[in-house]
């Protein structure tokens, strides 16, 4: 055979060999999982999570690292640690059960513009609030107080536990419920247990809005305590 021939020959079976061995390597190599997935995978559970939320949402999603280099996943699993919620920022979990385990945990920030209720003018402790003291802003409500409230429905008539200056944002747990029973008052007292329920009369001991507890004074002299409802009703639940 001729030399050159024999040469040419050889070269073109060593390029065979060796590009047979890199496709081999390839293939073999593990699959890695992709970090746009895992990030989509965040922002669905978060866009579910944040369903009910009043306003409108905006969610940012943090980077994850590519350097990780994670094994692939068919079905990685978002979910929230103790404790965490789809509100201002947040760390979301992603873990994948198979066919290698692993979890990481992504920050992500849920923005949640919407209305709130605050003072429009000074507020007394103690004053009874009605609408023209109040006044409906714009604003992101995962940087505010909880208990915001966000409608003027649930303020008119209740009172502040303290003087408020105006522009105050109004917090639910902050103000007095309107109330429906007064002390000294005249009571309609219902009593209900297992198969039965007894209305009698009673007095008031103290003043007390809807749901709260109050002391009564039966006909009969004994002390009981119930709950406080609308229209000067007491309810005892044995």
């Amino acid at each position: 055979m001729n030399t050159r021939l024999a040469c040419t020959l050889s070269a073109a079976l060593l390029c065979l060999s060796v590009s047979a061995v890199g496709t081999a390597t390839a293939q073999n190599a593990p699959q890695r999982q992709d970090p746009a997935t895992l990030r989509r995978s965040v922002e669905q559970f978060l866009q579910v999570q944040t369903a009910g939320l009043p306003g409108q949402v905006t969610l940012s999603i943090g980077a994850i690292d590519p350097r990780m280099q994670l094994a692939a996943c068919a079905e990685p699993q978002a979910f929230f640690m103790a404790g965490a919620r789809a509100w201002g920022k947040t760390t979301v979990g992603v873990r994948c059960v198979a066919p290698s385990p692993w979890t990481i945990y992504v920050q992500a920030t849920v923005t949640v513009i919407g209305d709130y209720v605050a003072s429009a003018v000074p507020l007394a402790q103690g004053q009874s609030i009605d609408g023209n003291q109040l006044v409906t802003l714009k604003g992101d409500l995962t940087m505010l107080p909880a208990g915001i409230a966000t409608e003027a429905a649930q303020v008119i008539g209740r009172s502040a536990n303290i003087s408020l200056p105006a522009g105050t944002p109004l917090r639910l747990d902050t103000l007095r419920s309107k109330p429906v029973v007064q002390s000294g008052q005249l009571v309609r007292v219902i009593t209900s247990g297992n198969g039965f329920s007894v209305s009698s009369e009673g007095r008031a001991m103290s003043t007390a809005g809807d749901g709260q507890v109050v002391q009564v004074r039966t006909a009969g002299g004994q002390q009981i305590s119930g709950i406080a409802k609308a229209g000067g009703m007491v309810e005892v639940a044995f």
